[in-house]
């Protein structure tokens, strides 16, 4: 079954065009991940998906049309989104921003005892003010938060930007852990490596319009991504 599906999608800023004949689809269970480079567009897919941004195309949300759907009412219906800015409220604690994220649902403690298991060191820093922590657990901090919506959709804007080597092994442990749990995953990345670790389908996205779209491998293959995002 699909859970997302987006078909000529269009969205424009003014007079210019962000997005132009945008067709993708996630199915349940399922990884897809947005590659490209810096304004490609994957942020402008993310917000619009999500419900903030106006466009003229379909999407389709669980077989449901999202036109006219306030965010807050995709959240309700399990599509959450993790901005790329994390918007985090610095001085509450790690627990207290946790919490925020189930404020649609009537039971937080379960959430919560799910995300400490994925990422332990949230735990450890449970009662620390988030602007404390590093970029990485901020991240960790951000994915938890969204995950206590208990998504059916995630979409996750530009998770890895900016992190430390050795922090993206907690994330890449904890997307397969999300992904293993049953939550659809629509990915917008630009580090196109470790996208094609971990999805099941890759769009490629460039100057708003997608120019390959396959399987990792298929993509992996492909010369034009090895030039230009694979250095090989």
């Amino acid at each position: 079954m699909t859970t997302l599906a987006v078909e000529d999608l269009e969205v424009r800023y003014g007079q210019i065009t962000a997005l132009r004949d945008v067709d993708l689809t996630v199915g349940d269970d399922e990884m897809v991940a947005v590659v490209g480079p810096n304004g490609a567009g994957k942020s402008t897919l993310a917000n619009t998906v999500s419900g903030f941004l106006p466009y003229d195309g379909r999407i389709s949300y669980r077989g449901e049309d999202i036109a006219g759907l306030s965010t807050q009412a995709l959240v309700r219906r399990g599509l959450i989104h993790c901005t790329e800015s994390r918007d985090l409220f610095g001085y509450l604690s790690v627990e207290d921003n946790l919490t925020l994220g189930a404020y649609a649902k009537s039971d937080a403690r379960t959430g919560l005892d799910a995300v400490y298991e994925l990422f332990p060191r949230l735990e450890e820093r449970r009662d620390q003010p988030a602007r404390t922590m590093s970029g990485g657990e901020q991240q960790m901090l951000a994915i938890g938060r969204a995950l206590m919506g208990d998504p059916d959709l995630l979409v996750l804007d530009e998770p890895t930007l900016g992190l430390a080597p050795v922090v993206l092994d907690d994330i890449s442990d904890g997307l397969e852990r999300i992904r293993d749990d049953g939550v659809a995953v629509l990915l917008c990345e630009q580090d196109v490596t470790f996208a094609l670790r971990h999805a099941d389908r890759v769009y490629l996205l460039e100057n708003g319009q997608v120019q390959r779209d396959g399987d990792p491998d298929l993509l992996r293959d492909d010369q034009y991504v090895r030039e230009v995002y694979l250095g090989s």
